[in-house]
């Protein structure tokens, strides 16, 4: 399953291919954890126990396995304490399991699905930490749609900030890797074997920015973070819209309708 949803910065999808079709989060809800986070009013800059034993939702208590996680510094931290702007940074750029849990431990669900409500989503929910099996088990799931994550990306207009920090990610392959070298794009990834997605908001200098969500449900998602068969499609799908990006402000018809050019 490839979902693409294409859309114009502060406007409608011009483009729609299963928009609404719904996919394992992966790393695609640290946005929404950020963004919960950042509006919590949290003092970014006080220093945090760096800890790896969380409450699960579903009672009792998880910790994240090091072997899964794409970023090793907040690791080197354990026992210790750092920044929570940093733990924050370091769940954006490099990706870190570790530190997403540590900031939703701060921010807390009910931010983080207050965050996806603000934003307009419809299908999309991150009510889990990051490796809470015991709640997966049970039926709890990270889901998300391209059309949420476009909405997602939106309702970060006011906030410049989290937009800028998106655009530091360290993993430049899928959406980055389908445009010109240079191209500036505030964008997240997320992988699990069998699932790769990304969004992103590109920034041509010859036209008028756009966003861009596509995830992908399927064999060729390896779960590796840069070697990914599944990234080089995602690539694919990028180049192709950029090839056709001074269409995107200027597309008309019907909000949402599908398309398959």
């Amino acid at each position: 399953m490839v979902s693409v949803v294409v859309a114009p910065w502060g406007g409608e999808p011009v483009l729609v291919r299963a928009g609404d079709e719904l996919h394992d989060a992966a790393s695609t809800m640290k946005v929404a954890v950020l963004a919960a986070l950042y509006r919590s009013g949290a003092d970014l800059d006080a220093e945090v126990p760096v800890v790896n034993r969380f409450e699960s939702v579903a009672g009792g208590e998880f910790a994240n396995d090091p072997g899964w996680d794409s970023d090793p510094q907040p690791w080197a931290l354990l026992g210790g304490t750092a920044p929570l702007r940093t733990l924050a940074e370091r769940m954006i750029t490099h990706s870190s399991n570790l530190a997403t849990n540590l900031c939703l431990a701060r921010a807390g669900h009910e931010a983080v699905a207050d965050v996806w409500r603000r934003a307009g989503a419809t299908g999309s929910a991150s009510p889990r930490g990051i490796e809470d099996y015991a709640a997966r088990d049970a039926g709890v799931h990270n889901r998300v749609s391209a059309r949420d994550l476009v909405r997602l990306l939106q309702s970060l207009a006011d906030e410049p900030e989290l937009l800028a920090l998106l655009e530091r990610n360290a993993f430049r392959v899928d959406l980055a890797a389908g445009l010109p070298p240079g191209t500036r794009i505030a964008f997240k990834n997320g992988w699990v074997p069998g699932a790769r997605h990304s969004v992103g908001l590109v920034s041509p200098e010859d036209c008028p920015p756009y966003l861009l969500a596509v995830c992908y449900t399927g064999p060729l998602a390896s779960g590796e973070d840069e070697a990914d068969p599944a990234a080089r499609l995602l690539a694919r799908v990028s180049a192709a819209v950029w090839e056709r990006r001074h269409d995107i402000a200027t597309a008309s018809g019907p909000s949402g309708a599908a398309s398959s050019s």
